[in-house]
C-alpha cells in the first residue's frame, strides 16, 4: 500500500468528473487500499474521493461513524429531508462553511469485490456521503457554502 498525495485548493483535477469503473479488479482494489491508507494517515480525515488523490475514477473510501467502506461507482438513488451542515474538506485545509444537505440518503455502489451494496444513511453520514459523491462529479463543497466560518 502507499500514501498518495492529496490534491489541494485550486488543483484542476478537483473540478474534473471521474470516470465509471468498468471492472473491479486487483488494480482497483489496490487503489482503494491506497486511498484508505492515505485517509488513515490524516488525523482529521473521514472520507476521500479518488480525484482528491489524483485518480479520475469513481472511487470513494469512508471511515466515519462506524462505517468502513470502499465504494466503486457510488450514486445516490434517493434523498429526503434537509439539514444545515458545517463542512470542511481535506483538499481545502482550514476552510469551513455552512451548507444545506439532505438529512437522509440511500445510495448504491459496488464494494471492493464487485458486489452491489445499498445503504441508507442519515444526518452526519448523509452529509459525508453527499460531500464525497459530489467530488466524483467535480463539485467541491466551497461552491455550496452559504456562509464561511472561522475556527
Amino acid at each position: 500500500m502507499a500514501i498518495l498525495t492529496l490534491r489541494l485548493n485550486e488543483d484542476p483535477i478537483l473540478k474534473k468528473k471521474c470516470k465509471e469503473v468498468t471492472e473491479v479488479n486487483d488494480r482497483i482494489r489496490q487503489q482503494l487500499d491506497d486511498m484508505m491508507e492515505t485517509l488513515h494517515s490524516i488525523d482529521t480525515g473521514a472520507a476521500l474521493a479518488a480525484n482528491q488523490v489524483g485518480l479520475l475514477r469513481r472511487l470513494v473510501v469512508i471511515d466515519y461513524e462506524g462505517y468502513l467502506l470502499k465504494l466503486v461507482n457510488p450514486k445516490i438513488v434517493e434523498a429526503s429531508g434537509e439539514q444545515e451542515c458545517i463542512e470542511g474538506c481535506l483538499s481545502f485545509p482550514d476552510v469551513y462553511g455552512k451548507t444545506i444537505r439532505p438529512q437522509k440518503v440511500t445510495f448504491e455502489a459496488l464494494d471492493e469485490n464487485g458486489k452491489k451494496i445499498v445503504l441508507t444513511v442519515e444526518d452526519h453520514m448523509a452529509k459525508c456521503v453527499c460531500h464525497e459523491f459530489d467530488h466524483l462529479d467535480g463539485e467541491v463543497f466551497i461552491d455550496k457554502v452559504t456562509e464561511f466560518l472561522e475556527f
